[in-house]
């Protein structure tokens, strides 16, 4: 199990960061509300960290499902010795499925909620394509607390394959791990780009990416699945 722990730990950090960095909605939001209300560093940091935590927490809960799935296994006797197996051909056919499914999303360019500062200095959030005009009927006022609700509606899918391997390894070890890398990465990330723009730093325009967000997870996912399945890693 401690090989395949730390590819998890691997795919649970770049999941992590991925999601977060190419996802600008994870950050810009601060961003503009700490500018339009004035809110100090401090404060811009504790809605960081409260939305996070949300975001992070409702994606845990959907790994947990996972993990019960998982689990299960392990009561089931004659599956004792293939059970590790089954669990990597999972986590390869969910990586497989979500990219590919991440790649018809991009394809067909999908709304997706969008959030933005306008004239009057306050923050909207909205459905949008990518390229297309927003309507001004369609936007919706936001405020913290409406955010950090946003946030914890919108959970990051890929945990759910993250939890099941250790779950059928009936390592509660492992599968309290890897929520500890996965929160503590999503937090740091999203804190990191919400310092750089508070401070007016310069960082990498992620929109063009942001509609390859899923494909990318599922890609990471699927790397290590295949690892684990074909080349013993």
């Amino acid at each position: 199990m401690h090989t395949e722990l730390q590819i998890l730990i691997f795919a649970a950090i770049t999941v992590a960061c991925l999601h977060t960095a190419m996802g600008p909605d994870h950050y810009l939001p601060f961003i503009a509300l700490s500018k339009s209300r004035g809110w100090k560093f401090g404060k811009t940091l504790l809605w960081t960290i409260a939305c996070g935590c949300g975001h992070v927490w409702s994606s845990v809960l959907l790994g947990l499902g996972g993990a019960a799935l998982g689990w299960s296994l392990t009561k089931v006797t004659f599956l004792e010795n293939v059970r590790g197996g089954i669990a990597g051909w999972a986590l390869l056919a969910f990586g497989l499925v979500y990219g590919l499914w991440g790649l018809w999303r991009a394809y067909q360019n999908k709304p997706h909620k969008h959030f933005d500062m306008y004239e009057d200095g306050n923050i909207y959030v909205y459905e949008h394509k990518h390229g297309a005009a927003v309507q001004a009927a369609e936007r919706h006022k936001v405020t913290p607390w409406v955010m950090f609700i946003i946030f914890v509606l919108g959970p990051c899918e890929p945990m759910i394959p993250l939890l099941f391997y250790p779950a059928a390894k009936n390592s509660l070890y492992g599968m309290l791990l890897l929520i500890l890398v996965y929160t503590v990465f999503t937090l740091a990330t999203m804190v990191t780009m919400v310092v750089l723009g508070y401070f007016g730093l310069a960082f990498v325009k992620a929109d063009k990416w942001e509609r390859y967000m899923h494909a990318m997870g599922g890609l990471t996912l699927f790397v290590c699945g295949a690892g684990m399945v074909f080349l013993g890693w």
